[in-house]
């Protein structure tokens, strides 16, 4: 390596994730999850079947698949959710986590260990981290 060089410390997807993630069953109506993302600050909500994750909601979707659709707002969420689950490990690296975004175009990775979902990576969570160091 030569000495010039900046050496690069890997930093992994579980180092800057937030543990806060809202999770709900598919079942679960368009209206409830949206109260529920108001209520708690939350721009996505993963979708659980049979507590697995499966899917996820996000503010996007409501505007979309909702309003520009006219989908009923009593619609189950399983319908109008982003599937199937873009989703990372959360030893993987932030680079990793970063082109995930890029090549699948999201911006809200769930992380996922043992098919539990452990945390969530946004590219807004990206760019902070970026900016800080």
């Amino acid at each position: 390596m030569n000495s010039s060089e900046p050496t690069q410390k890997k930093i992994s997807v579980k180092q800057i994730m937030s543990h806060s993630v809202v999770s709900v069953d598919s079942s679960v109506t368009a209206t409830d999850a949206a109260k529920m993302m108001e209520d708690t600050g939350v721009g996505s909500i993963v979708i659980l079947e049979n507590a697995v994750p499966i899917g996820i909601i996000t503010d996007r979707d409501f505007a979309i698949k909702i309003t520009a659709h006219s989908y009923p707002i009593d619609t189950p969420v399983k319908r109008i959710m982003s599937y199937p689950l873009i989703s990372i490990d959360p030893n993987s690296d932030l680079l990793i986590a970063s082109d995930l975004m890029l090549t699948r175009n999201v911006k809200k990775l769930p992380v996922i260990d043992d098919d539990k979902v452990i945390g969530i990576i946004t590219s807004s969570d990206l760019v902070k981290h970026i900016a800080d160091h």
